[in-house]
Formats: structure tokens, sequence, C-alpha cells
């Protein structure tokens, strides 16, 4: 891989690094730069990008935005959601055909507060990009003829969320903190795997650093914004919960599992 391209990542690396509490394990990335595995990798790299943008679909349609444009959301995400859940029924949606921007609604408010009118600005963003980066997964894997296979999720995503705040601003600003976490955990994921990749493979997960390594910004921001006050004592309970996922052994290998046993 060019040094340029290493040393460039590891400047964007940074505050992903002083953010989390821990690195990728030695042992998680003895398993998965295995060739074996890089099919199980890319897949499950797939649908962690269409669940990035179902999630903060879902802060919009639940925290921000009316019934008419929670719809035009849900038609949005639509054909990505059935390529991958029923592309064996309906093989001829083609998302080489979809641009970043097709069907993007064009999300106003005329009222609301100042965290909600962030909200749909940042989110609708982060979808952009995360459905843009699930259509490259998707044209890599066609290129490599890599089928998309059914894939359980790990436990990773699913532990933080059952720790959220049932309250209705607290729950919101759980859920953000743990969108930070998780894109700045995937961002230092693919940082980590870069040394053991082909060259194609290399450089896209480098060009995915960008704007992952601000996508955890832009949630904590959010969440600072939500609360109207100090989110450090979420943002602690959650790292802390989230080193344990990442750094106790998982009985199979994911995009965010820990060590495999």
């Amino acid at each position: 891989m060019p040094a340029h391209l290493l040393a460039n990542y590891q400047e964007l690396l940074m505050p992903v690094r002083q953010f989390l509490r821990c690195d990728t394990p030695s042992a998680w990335l003895a398993v998965a730069k295995e060739p074996e595995h890089l099919a199980l990798l890319l897949t499950d790299h797939l649908h962690c990008e269409l669940k990035a943008a179902q999630s903060a679909g879902l802060l919009l349609r639940r925290y921000a935005v009316d019934d008419v444009a929670a719809e035009q959301l849900l038609q949005w995400l639509a054909p990505y959601e059935q390529k991958v859940y029923r592309g064996h029924l309906e093989p001829s949606i083609d998302l080489k055909s979809l641009s970043k921007n097709q069907a993007v609604p064009r999300l106003r408010l005329n009222q609301g507060e100042a965290w909600q009118h962030q909200l749909v600005d940042r989110m609708v963003l982060l979808m952009k990009e995360e459905l843009h980066h699930f259509q490259q997964v998707w044209e890599i894997m066609e290129a490599r003829k890599i089928p998309l296979q059914p894939i359980t999720a790990s436990r990773y995503a699913g532990q933080m969320l059952r720790r959220i705040r049932g309250s209705e601003r607290g729950g919101l600003v759980d859920k953000l903190i743990i969108g930070a976490i998780i894109e700045a955990r995937s961002c230092e994921r693919f940082a980590a795997l870069v040394p053991f990749l082909d060259d194609e493979l290399a450089k896209f997960y480098v060009s995915l650093l960008r704007s992952e390594a601000r996508h955890f910004e832009d949630y904590l921001a959010l969440a600072e914004l939500v609360a109207g006050d100090s989110i450090s004592d979420r943002v602690d309970y959650f790292l802390d919960l989230e080193q344990k996922l990442i750094e106790t052994p998982d009985s199979e290998l994911r995009f965010h599992s820990g060590p495999v046993q």
C-alpha cells in the first residue's frame, strides 16, 4: 500500500483513537485478515452500511419529521432494502443506476427546536453517504463474484441499545452517543484491516475514513445539542461497555465482533 496513504489515514484516525477506549484486538485481526473470511466481512460490511442509513432514517422519522417526510425516507431506502432482503425475488433492481442523490428527499422543517433542524441536516447527509458506500461495497462484491448470503447480526450494537434510557430526550441522546461509537469503531476497524487487504480494497477502505471519522463527531455534536448539558457521563458509560464488547470473545466473526473463540 502506498506510504503516503498510510500516513494520511493515521492522521485522520487520531481523534477516533483518542475517543475509543481500545484498538481492535490483534486476535480479531489474526482471524479477519485471512483471505477465506473476506467474503464474510464484505457481506457484513454491506449490511452495516444499510443499517447505518436505516438507523439515521429511524431517528428522523421518530424525532423530527412529519408523516409525509417519513414516507419519503422509507421510499428512499426501499431499493436498497429490497436488494438485500428480496434480491432473489426482485433481481431487476439495479443499484448501479442509482446516483448518490437520486430519490433524496428535500426535507425542511418549518418549525421545531434547533436540534431537530440539525438532526435533519446531518442525518440526511449521513444517509446519502452510507447508501453511497453501500453501493460501492455491492459493486465490489459483484466484481469479485461474492454472492449475497443471509447473515446474522453481531451482539455489538444490540447490547449497547439495550442500555438506552426510557425517557424521550435521554433515549435520543443515548442513541446518538451509540451512533458515534459505532461510526468511530467502524473507522478504526477499516484502518486496522487496510495493511492486510489487496490494493483495490485497501484504497477503498482508506477512502471511507474521512467521512467515517467525521460521522462520529457529528453524532456527538447532536447528542450535546439535544441534551443541552454535559454528556460526558453517558459517553463514558457507553465507551466502557463498547470496550468490553470489543475485547470479549465472540462465537462468530463479524465486522464489529470481538475476537473469535
